[in-house]
């Protein structure tokens, strides 16, 4: 006995009433108004039209189990442009830098202090634009470095005379009262130097009240640094 041909989708979906863009609700919500019109008990249902609703129902199971698992290829995205990373330091005193190549190796230039973001450095014949990465303690702002120093809160209060450790060396600054309570000051074309068409930029401390005993470590700190050097 040979079985039945299998219902094609249009058919399944004409039984149903459905359309071509059905969601899993829809088929549901279909098959049970198919199911009860055409139920044997019912007016104008019967046996083979009941089956014929059943088989509709599940050839469009089966066409959505096979459409959910097409997986659509990732969107190509387009190759990054090579920059040249750069911290606040290098920028500021110069120095060697690594930078991987696209094939894959790695790369040694030395740089000159003063370097901007935007510039364009040479690295292996390639021209390479300058992305400055600020690190927790020190941002670049165009010309100028923005650096947060520990202070005692009380100096913050009080103002007058303030050594300030900051990550390119102590400064000696005076804390007016009004400076304390913006807690920011600005140091004068002590910033990033003058390069090309880029002027000479500003160092800007955000001063922040240190921990207790912060401001003290970091004293014996330097103490212990000039020791040192002074032994040697």
């Amino acid at each position: 006995m040979s079985s039945a041909p299998p219902i094609s989708l249009k058919t399944a979906r004409d039984v149903l009433g459905v359309g071509p863009f059905y969601t899993p609700a829809d088929l549901r919500r279909a098959f049970r108004e198919a199911a009860k019109r055409a139920h044997p008990d019912r007016p104008g249902g019967g046996e083979e039209h009941f089956h014929q609703v059943v088989a509709a129902y599940h050839r469009l199971q089966a066409a959505e189990a096979v459409r959910d698992r097409i997986i659509q290829p990732p969107v190509p995205r387009p190759p990054q442009p090579a920059v040249l990373t750069l911290g606040p330091e290098i920028a500021l005193r110069g120095g060697v830098a690594e930078h991987r190549a696209r094939d894959g190796r790695t790369l040694r230039v030395t740089l000159p202090p003063g370097l901007r973001q935007g510039d364009t450095v040479r690295v292996d014949g390639v021209e390479l634009p300058v992305v400055l990465v600020g690190a927790p303690a020190m941002q670049v702002r165009g010309d100028d470095l923005w650096i947060t120093a520990p202070v005692d809160p009380r100096r913050l209060a009080d103002g007058g005379r303030v050594a300030v450790d900051t990550p390119i060396g102590r400064r000696i600054v005076w804390l007016t009262k009004k400076a304390g309570e913006r807690k920011l000051v600005r140091l004068a074309n002590q910033g990033l130097p003058a390069r090309g068409p880029h002027r000479q930029g500003h160092l800007f401390l955000r001063l922040a009240p240190a921990a207790p005993g912060q401001a003290d470590s970091a004293a014996r700190t330097l103490l212990r640094r000039f020791a040192a050097a002074w032994a040697a």
